[in-house]
């Protein structure tokens, strides 16, 4: 007698169960990394040592664990470089600043420009060298104008009144409050006799045994 042939599927058999799982991620593999999210909140506001250490952590996770979050990662990586580079040229500015200003250099007190803000001891009875001081920064006085005064043929106390007289006009203008009703002191240096144009008397401001921080312009002190 004849067998019947043998009975074949109705369809082919299934794969294992785990091929199913194939290519599909897991609820770990679904969610962005917490480490890459700190990493990229924390380089917004430029806390980049944080943001850099953070991004490096998670980037190591990610790559063991499959999860997501490389693209934060590598964001804050790249904000924290725009920080950098930032910070890095606003320091250089700064730096060139300060030295196109001689913030440091010591000079002669006739040496001196107007808006200039200066370190020396005020109440030395002869003063010839000042050394350049930033005005944001505390400082003993400030160079704030310039005068016209003829003081050829003059007597030195003749000189010195004179030379008191102009640049108290202009101490009144520079602080907002007249002299003699200010806490602080006035100086002056004669650059030459003869009135020029752009003015031969150096006025100065201080304060002797004081830091002033900021320039006295407008301060009404």
């Amino acid at each position: 007698m004849t067998q019947p042939p043998p009975i074949q599927p109705a369809r082919p058999s299934l794969p294992p169960a785990e091929s199913w799982l194939a290519g599909v991620p897991t609820p770990a593999q679904q969610r962005q990394d917490r480490y890459a999210v700190a990493a990229f909140v924390t380089s917004l506001p430029g806390l980049v040592p944080v943001a850099v250490v953070l991004a490096g952590i998670a980037l190591r996770r990610i790559k063991r664990t499959g999860s997501r979050g490389k693209r934060l990662a590598y964001g804050a990586l790249a904000i924290s470089l725009c920080w950098t580079i930032a910070i890095g040229v606003a320091v250089a500015l700064g730096l060139y600043g300060e030295r196109r200003a001689g913030i440091g250099r010591t000079v002669a007190i006739s040496e001196v420009a107007v808006q200039q803000c200066f370190d020396a001891d005020l109440e030395a009875e002869t003063l010839r060298v000042v050394r350049i001081a930033d005005c944001a920064a505390g400082h003993t006085g400030e160079a704030y104008a310039k005068v016209r005064a003829n003081l050829a043929g003059l007597s030195a106390e003749d000189k010195g009144t004179v030379a008191t007289q102009q640049c108290a006009a202009a101490f009144g203008t520079f602080v907002g409050k007249p002299y003699e009703q200010s806490e602080l002191d006035m100086y002056y240096v004669v650059l030459e006799d003869r009135a020029v144009a752009d003015g031969n008397v150096l006025c100065l401001v201080g304060m002797p045994g004081t830091r002033l921080t900021g320039t006295m312009r407008g301060s009404q002190r």
